[in-house]
């Protein structure tokens, strides 16, 4: 229901600024002065810039980044003709359209492009966190990627790449905290990647959980969920569904499914039995059971699927609608601390303009 609510405004702004702009080109002095003579090749010249963005963006990219580009476009126009109306008051001259409009496309393509960077740019995040209980080691650490949605800003090959340098980290755990793949995903990048992390000298493995995307919406990908799991069995990759699993005797990895499931099991179900002593971390897609996980005393919860907000304000709207407990970042609550990775890479929109792309590396570290 939330995504059928936020395509619906998409689709509802993205109309308003399509109608919005070609009100605006129109008002352009050059295309003015046409109007009063040919009033129709006055129209078509202020239709065909936005029929070209729409037709580039949709070719080059997709339906979801033309909605985006287009509502930005829209808003930034809306923002330069309030400044260039305050302006003229102040100069008591009025700004003409063509300053505001073509200010409005330099501060879009100036915003998109730093989003464009922002998504295509793998950054390093680091945490640390302290426990009293013994880990067996001096420092655990956990390398966590997750939102991959392979083919995006990422495809085998370059997700290879950052493998290299996950590997670099010399991680003690690896671990995938859902959405590897999308439904555009394809079956060569997905059997490079699972070679690429197959390829990780990580000290206890590789651990992965479902994401809401794994197992496809819409089928149209070349390989199934199957397939993929046939390809994590083959490199050493461990998929934990409602499953729990002790590292070395000292630490625990709880591996949850989605929260799309119906048939996932509660914290409670998913840590009776387990030795309370011994570190627990419980790796969740979703962003969204903190009170449980809590209630459960695990010791740190991993997650990803908010893309850290991945447009601009789409995380402050989904904190506010209760979609998710955090979007980015870190919490603590009462003796559980929480990571939400805003993701490798994101859905759909190749433009990160509220959040950036990154692998998390978390140190856990023994009290002295």
């Amino acid at each position: 229901m939330m995504w059928l609510i936020i395509l619906a405004l998409v689709l509802a702004a993205s109309i308003s600024g399509i109608v919005f702009l070609i009100k605006r080109f129109h008002s352009f002095s050059f295309i003015g002065k046409i109007s009063s003579s040919n009033r129709k090749l006055s129209w078509f010249l202020a239709v065909l810039p936005i029929v070209l963005m729409i037709l580039l963006s949709a070719l080059l990219l997709n339906v979801w980044a033309t909605m985006i580009i287009l509502i930005h476009l829209f808003v930034f126009w809306l923002v330069c003709e309030s400044a260039g109306k305050l302006i003229g008051k102040c100069l008591k001259k009025n700004v003409r359209p063509d300053i505001t409009g073509c200010a409005a496309i330099l501060l879009t393509v100036i915003y998109l492009g730093i989003g464009w960077y922002l998504a295509h740019h793998v950054y390093r995040t680091s945490y640390s966190f302290t426990t009293d209980k013994k880990l067996g080691q001096e420092k655990l650490r956990i390398v966590e990627i997750a939102d991959l949605h392979l083919g995006l800003t990422l495809d085998g090959e370059k997700f290879a790449e950052q493998c290299e340098r996950i590997n670099d980290e010399k991680p003690d755990a690896v671990i995938i905290a859902g959405d590897f793949v999308d439904d555009d995903s394809r079956r060569d990048d997905m059997l490079e990647a699972c070679r690429a992390l197959g390829g990780i000298n990580s000290t206890y493995g590789v651990y992965y959980i479902i994401g809401n995307h794994d197992k496809s919406y819409y089928s149209t990908r070349d390989f199934d969920l199957d397939e993929m799991y046939s390809e994590f069995e083959k490199y050493g990759i461990n998929v934990l569904e409602d499953e729990s699993v002790l590292v070395n005797d000292s630490f625990y990895i709880i591996g949850r499914k989605d929260a799309s499931d119906k048939d996932r099991l509660d914290m409670d179900k998913l840590t009776e039995g387990l030795d309370s002593t011994k570190y627990m971390i419980t790796v969740d897609h979703q962003p969204n059971d903190y009170a449980n996980e809590a209630d459960a005393q695990v010791d740190l919860v991993l997650s990803g699927h908010t893309h850290g907000g991945h447009i601009f304000p789409a995380g402050q709207i989904g904190l506010l609608i209760g979609a998710n407990d955090r979007v980015y970042g870190t919490e603590k609550r009462d003796n559980t601390n929480f990571v939400v990775t805003s993701g490798i890479s994101g859905w759909a929109i190749p433009f990160k303009t509220g959040a950036i792309s990154e692998y998390v590396v978390v140190d856990i570290n023994e009290a002295k």
